[in-house]
């Protein structure tokens, strides 16, 4: 498999403060690596670092192309897409006007992989809800409907921060099953994520993240067969 997002000793900073301390981390073609991490580990600020939005230093390449200086549109129309933990929709527009504006294909590189037919394949409730405002959906309807806009600019990553915070234990599933899909049909994810039954069910590796480092790099398998990680870094157990 060819890498196509590498990081290197990757620091950044909010203002004067020091969030990544040194990260490494690598995502393949088509491979979804859940990010794990206490609550100020530094995994949101990795996400804006890839998406350019606050400042670092080190070394960031996405499909052998370096990220620096980029501003997030350009990174973006590179094959990035984000979700961001907020739930980025546009209320006062229907469902489906809101997946019109994520339409958005490369140029030169012909049809896009995903249609508003995959988007509706993927989450069945937005065709039902199509004409309505996107302010009257629930949480969890949101939350599809930021993934399916996203997945709509035809990403060869997308980078989802935290996709079930809030939501209920059948909305999790849902989703979890819908993004293990996505990561069959071969979009490489970065799932900054803390529920197990996502990275069980979509993630291939799963890093975690603590004091702006990576302290664990390995499969599912070999994550739940380390307790001292989970308990140290995670408090579980």
């Amino acid at each position: 498999m060819s890498t196509l997002l590498e990081i290197r000793d990757l620091r950044a900073w909010y203002g004067a403060s020091q969030a990544l301390h040194g990260v490494n981390l690598h995502i393949d073609a088509g491979e979804a690596v859940a990010l794990a991490g206490r609550n100020g580990s530094g995994r949101s600020t990795l996400a804006k670092a890839i998406m350019g939005f606050v400042r670092t230093q080190g070394e960031l390449r996405f499909a052998g192309q370096s990220l620096e200086g980029r501003r997030a549109f350009d990174i973006a129309r590179l094959g990035i897409g984000y979700v961001p933990e907020q739930r980025d929709v546009f209320p006062t527009l229907t469902v489906r006007e809101n997946l019109q504006l994520g339409i958005k294909p490369r140029a030169g590189t012909g049809a896009a992989r995903f249609t508003l037919d995959d988007a509706h394949m993927l989450f069945p409730i937005l065709r039902e809800r199509a004409r309505t405002k996107a302010g009257a959906l629930s949480g969890g309807e949101q939350q599809m409907l930021s993934v399916a806009r996203a997945l709509l600019g035809d990403p060869d990553l997308v980078v989802i921060d935290e996709p079930t915070e809030g939501l209920a234990g059948q909305v999790v599933t849902q989703l979890a099953d819908a993004l293990k899909l996505l990561s069959e049909r071969g979009v490489a994810m970065l799932l900054i994520e803390q529920r197990r039954v996502i990275a069980d069910r979509s993630a291939s590796r799963i890093a975690v993240l603590g004091h702006g480092e990576i302290v664990f790099d390995g499969t599912p398998e070999s994550f739940h067969a380390r307790p001292d990680v989970m308990r140290e870094w995670l408090g579980v157990g």
